[in-house]
């Protein structure tokens, strides 16, 4: 390689191409296309990465390679045009979107220098922060109080420079290992020469005069328990040595895992996996949507599909929904694939997640089981790609570059040849129709595997309880099913759909909320800390005793949270233990876990949780589950409301009576009358879809249109409206005469962080051009982009549109 044409890491619509540098001779025999190098750019250095290589260039004066970062290429090829069709679908960057495939570790954090030039006198604050060095890092000063200007006006005069170091830390994990340096006979000598009185190093020596093979320094110390100093004595005679070996970190401990065969498929899943097992034995790509209900064994069929494409000696990813990736669901492809398997997720350390990523890259691994960003595993011989609860909305990276790991999903099955498996028991309506026109092809699962039936679904009108005079968060025929569960020795699952202690706090008097200063959303009030917070800027502040508008101390919490359910739930079965689980129980690395583990071995009799509590999880004890607040979610300005409604009540119905013993759920609500929670009761999809699809319609909301969403945001609220307004015209020039532009109007959240937000939506069926069309828009507000402070995000699917 002579020239190397490398995308430098410089996120910014003039730098989005490519540059050429020349390869110096050290790295000429080594440099290949997919490494990360360090390249002089204007007048720093910075981290990029070689897409593509050249005999010549048309430039007369090219600069040098400066570093090569990796010695194997840290993307393949296909990964590579992925990065480039990844940029262009979402309307970002390309070195974004190849720093979206890489894990953290890899994605090189700058440190920068202030470096001191002149012998003349500076600046006087400046003088007091360079204190008399010649070098000091970058973040002094943004602990100090000098100014920008004045350090951009020194660096201007050629006074001072700042310098990028381009190494990440150590990234990888190393072990110090002991072995004897002496064959065993000297040992005993040496064992026998020694006092009585050094007992340590005679039970050090013996371990070894046993066992001469190499052992990890802290297990041998732990044995012999005793301190790393005693070590250092038999070092110092020579007796022993220490080294050092790198180490992976396995999140995991394969042994843990009983290992488990393939199960008897039943007829439905021989019939679904057929059309499946024909497209990997004849390398086709096809996307299957698989539709089953809760229970009907679709994790079996990925299992033997997986298998199948092993034996061909090719690859697989599976993704599932984040919460931790589900325990129960590591544990079966473990059990099934054992050491085999690479798991990716957020819980994960950096350190775990890059040794995984290692294993993957090293191919020492054939199936990976990862959240969305697992998409990316450099695989070269990919034989599947499965997404289980594919409706999951955790699906959507919601910064840039915001794919949807489904389409990630499709490309990569084009270019591998290699089938894509959608699972979920309530598809989204999208993917549906697709199945229905036949752009995917459909396999239903109409039974539960142990042919039990699904649990029955009563709906208590929250209405009648007040009438009633029932006051309390759980209705009379709730209360009757928990004692009875309890009574029988069975457990119950409890979900709340929300977090926090009380969603708000509102004085009584005069009916004021306290409100974030930053964002307009009311604050959440916390118990265990007395404190309320914003959950989207962090702002915090102590709960006040009296109401900040007019003074009356008849300020209290409104709204439903975990905390308050688990307080009244102990006042009403002050018999029963809980376990609760929401974001603040689940915190800690492992927690998420531990809980569950805890429930299933029945330590505890009910577990309360927010929506995580809905997914996936199989316990065969669980009888009854309750649903306190059904309806939280209709009311969301979001046309998606009825649709992750009936998701979620489906979902959370599946956990009940999976085994054995039959189930039950109670759906609390005060909209009874709602089809979500109506058809939801009776696991109907194909009536929901056909209502959920008219209501679409006469909407004009996806699937009968596409979305786009370009959110502006600034500090001040006129600029962010005039910029919004500006794109919809530029927009309604451009767009086809059945396109729709919406806008401006204020975001469902208007003020986040001290920022205004506007937003206008494009309602499209046919717009070959949009995405030129938007990439135009962002070139035009370049300048007031950069000199200005001007935000414009562009979503070309949006799923949260808050």
């Amino acid at each position: 390689m002579k020239i190397a044409k490398v995308i430098v890491d410089v996120p910014a619509s003039t730098i989005n191409q490519t540059f050429d540098y020349r390869v110096p001779e050290k790295f000429k025999d080594m440099l290949r296309v997919g490494m990360r190098v360090v390249v002089p750019f204007g007048p720093r250095k910075v981290m990029g990465f070689v897409v593509g290589e050249a005999e010549e260039t048309e430039f007369d004066r090219v600069k040098d390679v400066h570093d090569v970062l990796d010695l194997t290429p840290v993307l393949t090829e296909e990964l590579l045009d992925l990065g480039k069709w990844l940029a262009k679908n979402t309307i970002s960057f390309y070195i974004t979107a190849l720093q979206a495939m890489l894990p953290q570790v890899l994605r090189a954090q700058y440190k920068k220098e202030l470096i001191r030039l002149s012998d003349g006198e500076l600046d006087e604050k400046l003088e007091s922060l360079f204190a008399g060095r010649d070098v000091i890092p970058y973040e002094e000063m943004d602990g100090s109080s000098v100014t920008y200007r004045t350090v951009q006006q020194a660096i201007q005069d050629g006074d001072i420079a700042v310098e990028y170091l381009v190494k990440s830390k150590e990234t990888k994990k190393y072990v110090t290992m002991i072995r004897p340096r002496r064959d065993s006979y000297l040992l005993e000598e040496a064992y026998h020469d020694l006092s009585g009185n050094a007992r340590k190093q005679r039970k050090l020596l013996q371990h070894f005069i046993e066992a001469p093979e190499p052992v990890e320094k802290q297990f041998l110390l732990k044995k012999v328990q005793t301190m790393g100093s005693t070590l250092k004595a038999l070092e110092d005679k020579g007796l022993l040595e220490s080294y050092r070996v790198e180490a992976y970190r396995n999140p995991y401990n394969d042994d843990a895992f009983a290992q488990t065969r393939p199960l008897e498929l039943t007829v439905e899943q021989k019939a679904a996996i057929q059309p499946i097992n024909q497209k990997i034995a004849d390398t086709e790509h096809e996307v299957f949507l698989l539709h089953g209900v809760t229970g009907s064994g679709k994790t079996e069929i990925y299992l033997q599909a997986i298998q199948n494409v092993l034996d061909k000696g090719e690859e697989a990813i599976v993704l599932v929904p984040e919460i931790s990736l589900t325990p129960q669901m590591v544990k079966r492809f473990k059990g099934r694939f054992g050491s085999n398997v690479a798991v990716m997720h957020s819980a994960l350390s950096a350190g775990e997640k890059y040794d995984e990523w290692r294993r993957i890259h090293r191919n020492e691994v054939q199936v990976v089981v990862g959240a969305r960003s697992a998409i990316f595993a450099p695989f070269e011989n990919l034989g599947i790609i499965i997404i289980d609860e594919e409706h999951e909305t955790t699906y959507k990276q919601e910064d840039q570059p915001r794919y949807h790991a489904r389409d990630v999903a499709i490309q990569r099955g084009k270019t591998h040849h290699c089938p894509v498996v959608l699972g979920s028991a309530t598809p989204t309506l999208e993917s549906y129709a697709r199945g229905k026109k036949g752009v995917y092809q459909m396999l239903t699962l109409k039974k539960r595997t142990n042919e039990q039936a699904m649990p029955e679904v009563k709906i208590v009108d929250m209405r009648d309880e007040l009438h009633a005079g029932n006051r309390t968060m759980f209705s009379r025929t709730l209360k009757e099913k928990m004692e009875e569960c309890i009574r029988k020795g069975e457990q119950v699952v409890l979900m709340l759909n929300r977090r926090g202690y009380s969603t708000f706090v509102m004085c009584r008097d005069c009916g004021h909320v306290k409100e974030c200063p930053h964002c307009d959303i009311a604050l959440t009030f916390h118990k265990n800390s007395s404190r309320l917070k914003c959950h989207y800027c962090s702002y915090e502040e102590p709960m006040p005793v009296n109401c900040p508008e007019c003074e009356s101390d008849l300020i209290r919490y409104f709204g439903t949270g975990t905390q308050k359910v688990e307080e009244a739930l102990t006042q009403l079965l002050p018999e029963a233990s809980i376990i609760r689980m929401d974001v603040d129980t689940t915190r800690r690395k492992g927690s998420h876990e531990k809980l569950l583990t805890k429930f299933a071995n029945k330590e505890a009799d009910i577990l309360l949780g927010t929506q995580m509590i809905a997914k996936g999880l199989d316990f065969e004890n669980v009888t009854l589950v309750g649903v306190l607040t059904a309806d939280s979610m209709l009311h969301l300005p979001d046309f998606r409301s009825a649709e992750k409604t009936f998701q979620l009540l489906t979902q959370v119905s599946g956990r009940a009576g999976r085994h054995e013993l039959s189930g039950e759920v109670v759906v609390q609500t005060y909209t009874p009358d709602h089809y979500s929670i109506e058809l939801a009761s009776t696991y109907n999809y194909q009536d929901f879809f056909m209502q959920e699809m008219n209501v679409r319609k006469t909407f004009q909301y996806p699937p009968y249109v596409f979305l786009a969403l370009l959110t502006v945001s600034h500090t001040n609220q006129v600029k962010a409206v005039q910029a919004t307004q500006k794109i919809v015209q530029l927009l309604m020039k451009a767009v086809n005469p059945g396109t729709t532009v919406l806008g401006p109007t204020p975001s469902a959240i208007p003020r986040i962080k001290d920022r205004y937000r506007y937003q206008c939506m494009v309602k499209y069926k046919n717009e070959p051009q949009i995405r030129e069309y938007m990439e135009k828009i962002l070139d035009s507000f370049s300048d007031n982009i950069k000199k200005d402070d001007l935000q414009i995000t562009i979503d070309m699917q949006p799923y949260h549109l808050m």
